[in-house]
């Protein structure tokens, strides 16, 4: 894939040595490990595939014993087969920032939506209004991703174009119609945003309805009601903060996802953020753009999982980081 139409014999044995492809597995995954760690260990043998003057990185020496030098440096994802060797790092800058902005948009919609309804369910329980919540939710637990995107870009996007004035397809950045400056396009974010924004707003629907219901029930809910507070004098005071736990789980937990769970929406709408890119890396078997990106995802679930320890604290008075 890296030669193309220049394969030959002599140039492939090259391209093997240069990455370690003719190594053990066991030794490729070494020298995978030691690409990722910020202080690694390399070599000052010429043609070798841990020697610093290929140029892959820049590095800080620490000290040198015998042959094998010790340096401080970012962690380097390797460079991408098919993208004329730009390296993984700069394609995740490109791509990342993208998926972030629409899965922090569509948390933020079901967030909002999400907790409101939830609230209101919670108060006209058993009524007209709860029932409907609760039907609304369930449908949107029950449709897939890949489904309400082709249905929202066909129906918002092509059949009412003209008055929404939505493209079934388009991406944050776009070029200008002279194709020589890009802008963002802040419309091309409403569709895919609302698509990815229908589950985890049904799932919060249901958990903050669920959770405010036990709330309610809770003896100091009924000292504050004896006391004269009012239904929303107690939701903003007592109610909202001690139902929001669960809540707060759910979102980060669809949040962290979102960031890999975009593929689908993504794709169909022609967002160019991580989830696209996985999908064009599959296709033409760019391994260190997916082996970079799974490590990305997995990295900032694991922070946003540490963030949300923190934020269950503020919450929740009674839970103490230990």
């Amino acid at each position: 894939m890296m030669l193309g139409q220049n394969e030959d014999s002599e140039q492939l044995a090259k391209i093997k040595a240069k990455y370690g492809f003719d190594k053990p597995v066991l030794t490729q995954y070494v020298y995978y490990v030691n690409d990722l760690l910020p202080i690694s260990f390399h070599s000052k043998t010429k043609g070798d595939y841990t020697h610093l003057k290929q140029g892959k990185y820049k590095a800080a020496s620490l000290f040198t014993i015998g042959n094998t030098t010790t340096v401080i440096k970012y962690p380097y994802l390797r460079d991408s087969f098919t993208k004329q060797g730009k390296k993984v790092t700069q394609v995740l800058r490109e791509t990342l920032p993208n998926t972030f902005v629409l899965a922090l948009f569509a948390i933020a919609l079901a967030m909002i939506l999400g907790v409101f309804l939830g609230i209101l369910s919670a108060l006209k329980k058993d009524q007209w209004i709860d029932r409907s919540i609760q039907i609304l939710s369930t449908l949107g637990m029950s449709v897939p991703s890949f489904f309400s995107a082709i249905l929202f870009a066909w129906f918002f996007g092509y059949i009412l174009h003209d008055i929404t004035h939505l493209e079934m397809t388009g991406s944050l950045y776009e070029l200008d119609d002279f194709g020589e400056a890009m802008h963002i396009k802040w419309k091309n974010l409403i569709l895919p945003a609302l698509v990815l924004g229908i589950r985890p707003l049904a799932v919060v629907i249901q958990l903050m309805r669920n959770s405010l219901l036990e709330v309610f029930n809770q003896d100091y809910i009924r000292t504050a009601r004896a006391k004269g507070l009012s239904e929303l004098q107690i939701i903003k005071r007592h109610a909202i903060k001690n139902a929001l736990n669960p809540v707060v789980t759910a979102i980060s937990g669809w949040f962290a996802s979102m960031l890999a769970g975009a593929v689908f929406v993504e794709y169909i709408f022609g967002w160019n953020g991580l989830g696209k890119e996985i999908v064009n890396a599959l296709n033409t078997r760019d391994l260190p753009v997916i082996m970079g990106a799974v490590l990305v995802i997995a990295s900032l679930f694991v922070i946003i999982n540490i963030i949300v320890d923190l934020i269950y604290v503020w919450l929740d008075p009674k839970v103490k980081l230990q």
